[in-house]
């Protein structure tokens, strides 16, 4: 048992974090890779690898991932300031690499090697970006001699040209999503809100006739008649085969023909095995972890804690919703993974980085919970 008169770090932490928050991204780590077991075997023997090999990484990964966000967990709000600031240039950095020695897959280069292992930069640079952002926010708002929103302003541009180049449209959208949420947040009219939205608006009209690729997936989406609509069809019919109760673990035929099924399309796989209820669950999972972020987020004091702790979980809702969404068909093709559960080192330790830096913001003050009563007091008491 942990006394609350300890001042160990651990025994600190322990009596500071959300641990309602905590077990619920634990058992989001744990969910991902039970899932993993369901929905990568067919993929990997489909492309003639072994029957477990995504499920072995996945395994791989996910443990450093959990001890990554529970590290992260121990910063405080200025370290973890710092922490974002070298992980954002870092992220940044390899985002303008990636534009010339990255591998090109499907058309995207978005892919990099560093010490032969595949990373995706935009992944790790959107926790990073939602925190400096917040911080910029935060400082322009108490500071009127610091051009906080023009410097977030100009570093949304860096990070969505950046994005657009590789291009991913799908992370450019989240990002701007986010951003635009901070900046309602951070107490700006809602009029130059609606503006960003037109302007965002014109932006997707642009996209639509610049890039075919973008044209031709709001065109499936409008109009399934009109090109490939195969990994959509087939995500829907697993909704249809797995029914309230699911086929049974590991019984699901449409995923061995899905060729995202591990990835983009693992909700669909959910569907079909577990069944709508679990669906429905894991839904709620998701929701309860945004939910308690934006709860922990409304009684923070700072500003800058307040809107980073938003927008994380924010990240994480509309991140999820968008998967979710396209493979419900509600939402156009976008290929997004859903945080935890999908297949990826990249995206795995970026929702641990997401998690960890929302669990360290969320801490309470442990002078202001812990009240440690001095030994010769306590023997006078008695």
């Amino acid at each position: 048992m942990i006394s609350r008169a300890h001042r160990t770090p651990f025994a600190q932490w322990w009596w500071t974090v959300d641990r309602t928050m905590l077990s619920l991204v634990m058992l989001l780590f744990v969910t991902g890779l039970v899932l993993s077991l369901a929905a990568s075997p067919p993929v990997a023997e489909r492309i003639g690898l072994p029957s477990l090999h995504f499920v072995l990484r996945h395994a791989f990964f996910a443990p450093i991932a959990a001890a990554l966000a529970i590290g992260l967990s121990f910063l405080t709000p200025r370290q973890v300031r710092r922490a974002a600031l070298i992980l954002l240039l870092v992220s940044l950095v390899l985002m303008i690499a990636v534009l010339f020695v990255g591998a090109e897959v499907k058309g995207s280069r978005r892919w990099i090697y560093v010490a032969g292992i595949s990373v995706q930069p935009s992944e790790f640079m959107k926790p990073a970006f939602i925190v400096i952002c917040a911080w910029l926010f935060a400082e322009g708002s108490d500071r009127p001699d610091v051009p906080g929103r023009l410097l977030a302003a100009v570093l949304l541009l860096i990070v969505a040209a950046l994005l657009v180049a590789e291009p991913d449209l799908g992370q450019t959208m989240l990002v701007l999503a986010v951003w635009g949420a901070l900046f309602f947040l951070a107490g700006v009219s809602p009029i130059v809100v609606a503006g960003l939205a037109g302007l965002s608006l014109v932006g997707l009209f642009f996209a639509y006739q610049v890039f075919p690729h973008v044209a031709d997936r709001i065109n499936r989406f409008l109009d399934p008649s009109s090109g490939d609509s195969f990994q959509i069809d087939t995500a829907l019919q697993s909704f249809q085969r797995g029914g309230w109760a699911g086929t049974g673990p590991g019984e699901g035929v449409m995923k061995r023909i899905l060729p995202d099924s591990h990835t983009d399309f693992v909700f669909a796989v959910v569907a079909e095995e577990f069944g709508i209820l679990i669906c429905m669950l894991l839904v709620l999972l998701f929701a309860a972890l945004v939910m308690r972020g934006l709860m922990q987020a409304f009684r923070r004091k700072s500003a800058f804690e307040r809107l980073a702790i938003a927008g994380l979980a924010t990240q994480i809702g509309m991140q999820s919703f968008i998967n979710m969404g396209v493979n419900l068909h509600i939402l156009p093709a976008k290929g997004m993974t859903l945080p935890f559960i999908s297949y990826g080192g990249s995206a795995l330790l970026s929702a641990a980085i997401t998690v960890g830096f929302l669990l360290a913001l969320s801490r309470r003050s442990y002078d202001q919970h812990v009240t440690v009563v001095p030994r010769a007091a306590a023997v006078a008491q008695t």
